[in-house]
């Protein structure tokens, strides 16, 4: 079985596993602690859950992006905080 099924996550925490490895500041590290998820079962929830070209968009950017993997970060960089970035519910 695979590990993102057993999860059997809602349509809202898949919404947010997303949102999250969409942005560049988020690193998979976060996702993985927020939700269990390492940086391969974060690729395959993105290509089962975005459309093909958006995904390929996706993993484009992604790929060798320091800011997505804690180690490779630069010190420099931070968690930023915008308050339009979180949705009111």
């Amino acid at each position: 079985m695979s590990d993102i099924k057993k999860y059997n996550f809602s349509i809202d925490q898949i919404s947010r596993i997303v949102e999250m490895a969409w942005e560049d500041r988020t690193p998979f590290e976060a996702i993985q602690l927020n939700y269990g998820l390492n940086e391969s079962a974060v690729i395959r929830l993105m290509r089962s859950n975005v459309k093909p070209s958006s995904f390929r968009l996706w993993r484009k950017r992604v790929t060798n992006r320091n800011t997505k993997h804690l180690a490779k970060r630069s010190p420099e960089v931070s968690r930023g905080y915008c308050p339009t970035q979180y949705k009111n519910r």
